[in-house]
């Protein structure tokens, strides 16, 4: 229940790209727990009207809890892009 900004990660690796950002996998400097940080461009959501379902995303999100479905740790914004830390998955995708 603490504010959380960027700098209580430190990202690693690009883990996929998408039309509004990338996802990252990044590690909790207090825990040392691994994440997965998906930054959306705020510009690109802007540009391409994605607000709404950036926020649709979170709280679902933020409300799932599946052994299937990641859930969201946290959720922060930056200057530029706005962050949904979700628990990371071995594995890849279901395809």
């Amino acid at each position: 229940s603490q504010a959380v900004n960027a700098d209580a990660f430190m990202e690693f690796r690009v883990l996929g790209k998408g039309g509004f950002g990338e996802v990252c996998a990044c590690q909790r400097r207090a825990t040392g727990k691994m994440y997965a940080n998906k930054r959306l461009n705020k510009k690109r959501l802007k540009k391409r009207k994605g607000y709404e379902a950036a926020l649709v995303e979170k709280r679902i999100l933020a409300r799932v809890h599946s052994r299937f479905i990641v859930s969201l740790a946290c959720a922060f914004q930056t200057k530029t892009d706005l962050c949904l830390v979700m628990t990371i998955m071995n594995g890849g995708d279901l395809r």
